[in-house]
This record gives structure tokens, sequence and C-alpha cells, in this order.
């Protein structure tokens, strides 16, 4: 698992809490690329997005290379602009 450094930047914004419940969550990812209540972002062959309270938080799965990366870490409100 990798982070971009602009969504490593993002995390450190956030309360506290969040980031525990961020950090939880993605280090499930690395067990499993595609758990319950993923969605596939339109316009991208491997981008995906989970929801976390009112966070979302969108990585990309590089198959060839077995590497999943974090791409963004905002508020909902945010993170598809």
């Amino acid at each position: 698992m990798e982070w971009k450094n602009s969504a490593y930047k993002e995390l450190q914004k956030l309360p506290r809490q969040m980031i525990t419940r961020i950090i939880a969550a993605v280090t499930d990812l690395s067990n499993d690329p595609y758990p319950s209540g993923v969605k596939k972002l339109i316009g991208s062959e491997r981008s995906y997005r989970i929801r976390i309270g009112d966070y979302r938080v969108v990585y990309e799965i590089i198959e060839n290379k077995l590497i999943l990366e974090i791409v963004r870490v905002r508020h909902r409100k945010d993170v598809y602009r």
C-alpha cells in the first residue's frame, strides 16, 4: 500500500478521531481491496472510493504491480472537485 503525498497531507489536517478511523479502514483495504460499500468511480478504470463517516477515501488498484495507492482523503462535499 502506498500513499500519495497529497493524500497524506489531507489526512494530517483531519480531526484525530477521524484519522484513526481512516487508517483502520485503509489497513483493512490491504486485506480486501473490494470491501462491501466500495464504489468504482466513473471515468477511471482503477479508481474506487470508500466511505468513512462524512469523509471519502479515493484509491487506485494497480493490478499488474499489486499496489493499492491512496489518492485522496477529503470531506464528501470536496472529494470529487
